[in-house]
């Protein structure tokens, strides 16, 4: 991936993981990856993983259980 300097690397790796679960890649109720292996896999800090993390829970498309993982949630049906 490459990074925009311009914005905080946890922006863009909610982004990236967004886009995974926008196109599928991530399906609804499925785990992400540990925060470990994501941390590898971005070449960054654990916490930015964590923080990264907060942003796709704020944005509702994923649910952090303590102990059990993050998982994403399911689509809104609508009205």
């Amino acid at each position: 991936m490459e990074w925009d300097p311009t914005r905080y690397r946890y922006e863009q790796i909610a982004d990236d993981i967004e886009a995974q679960i926008r196109d599928g890649r991530l399906q609804p109720r499925a785990a992400l990856p540990a925060i470990d292996r994501l941390a590898e896999e971005y070449g960054v800090a654990r916490m930015t993983i964590v923080r990264a993390t907060k942003v796709l829970a704020e944005r509702g498309l994923v649910v952090v259980l303590s102990g059990r993982g993050t998982f994403v949630v399911e689509p809104d049906e609508g009205p």
